[in-house]
């Protein structure tokens, strides 16, 4: 029997799973054949679990207080502190995709484009977990 593929910190980004995984993202054209795609890959609990960390990094970026960020979003103390942790220490994808820096606060005011990017990535998400409900 094959064993399992397990990702470490180390070798992730090179294992072909996790790269055929980044193209296929990157192959998609719209939001809708994201949405598609992510319900494909994802469980709704996944899906809800990534929407909901996202959120936490958007309410972070905002200088809000990891417990007000809990209750705002119902995340876990545990959760608002792993993304926290990502954010300052991990490899940058909160930070690009939300402009912050290290210390969760947001560098200057998004674009209007980036606003309406994160409020299209959330909808689809949200039009997913809703029909689902």
């Amino acid at each position: 029997m094959p064993t399992r593929k397990r990702f470490t910190e180390d070798s992730y980004k090179k294992e072909p799973w996790f790269r055929s995984l980044c193209q296929a993202l990157l192959g998609c054209k719209n939001e809708e054949e994201m949405g598609n795609f992510l319900r494909d890959v994802g469980t709704l609990s996944e899906l809800q679990a990534w929407g909901e960390r996202l959120e936490v990094a958007r309410q972070l970026s905002k200088g809000l207080s990891y417990r007000e960020v809990a209750r705002l979003t119902g995340a876990s103390t545990t959760t608002v502190t792993r993304v926290a942790k990502f954010i300052e220490n991990g490899p940058g994808g909160y930070r690009k995709t939300l402009n912050v820096h290290r210390h969760h606060r947001m560098l200057h005011a998004p674009q209007e484009a980036s606003k309406d990017q994160h409020k299209a990535a959330a909808s689809v998400l949200q039009k997913y977990l809703d029909k689902k409900a």
